[in-house]
């Protein structure tokens, strides 16, 4: 991933960007049969593009949603955008501290507690043990796991194990903000808790990228909108309104 200079716009800008992906018997059969195979013309390859030819750019403060179906792409661009995957072809340029939060239940040890798996993320995280000292007790009230802290956390819901890795990881102050569904995580009172502390982290000045499958959540928070289907990019801009009612009208014909 290139970085570009600090105090220059736009802060994520790409370019044509393309992701490739093989699909083909080699996981199945191994180095030895794999080369034996391609020997003989044997194997069989196949390739398809998780995202093709994607081009926009956002700049500071802005917070672009990104919306379509599952399968459309989404989740893989926004991996080249946090620098996990490098594109097949295209640029992605970023400028500032990126704050991914990307599967949120995943990355905790099952057989620790509540407690003892917090300080773990938070380590994983980078904050130090005295920042996580001073900010467990939040932590804790804000996952509503004041309860639960001594429990072994396989022992906690999906949406319990969502809340405690959203509580630790919205402790961020970052420049470039990645939210994948996390504000889906919870029941009704916890989505309204986290929604409003994403807007107390975006009005701080953060530029953030929201994948949602929530369109109410898109036209209330979002000013950038992309449409994705199937790889393709199918609008971009700042229309989000007009995009938004494109996309429910494609919903209701597919």
């Amino acid at each position: 991933m290139e970085q570009i200079k600090e105090n220059s716009e736009p802060i994520i800008s790409l370019e044509n960007v393309s992701i490739r992906y093989f699909t083909g018997d080699f996981k199945e059969i191994g180095i030895k049969e794999f080369l034996i195979r391609k020997l003989t013309g044997n194997y069989k390859i196949r390739e398809f593009y998780a995202d093709k030819n994607i081009t926009f750019s956002i700049n500071r403060g802005d917070m672009l949603g990104i919306i379509g179906t599952n399968g459309a792409g989404k989740s893989t661009l926004l991996k080249a955008i946090a620098g996990i995957m490098v594109p097949t072809e295209g640029t992605v340029r970023v400028s500032g501290k990126i704050a991914a939060l990307l599967e949120l239940a995943s990355g905790f040890d099952d057989e620790l507690t509540v407690r003892e798996n917090t300080y773990l993320r938070g380590a994983m995280l980078g904050y130090t043990k005295r920042f996580m000292n001073d900010t467990y007790e939040s932590i804790i009230d804000f996952a509503g796991l004041r309860e639960h802290q001594d429990r072994a956390f396989k022992h906690l819901s999906s949406g319990m194990k969502s809340r405690l890795a959203f509580s630790i990881a919205s402790l961020v102050n970052p420049d470039i903000l990645i939210l994948d569904e996390v504000l889906a995580v919870g029941d009704g009172a916890f989505r309204e808790k986290s929604e409003a502390k994403m807007k107390s982290i975006i009005g701080g000045g953060a530029t953030t990228i929201l994948v949602s499958h929530s369109i109410p959540q898109v036209r209330s928070m979002c000013n950038k909108i992309l449409w994705l289907d199937h790889g393709s990019q199918i609008a971009f801009g700042d229309d989000v309104q007009g995009i938004c009612d494109a996309y429910e009208n494609f919903l209701k014909t597919t």
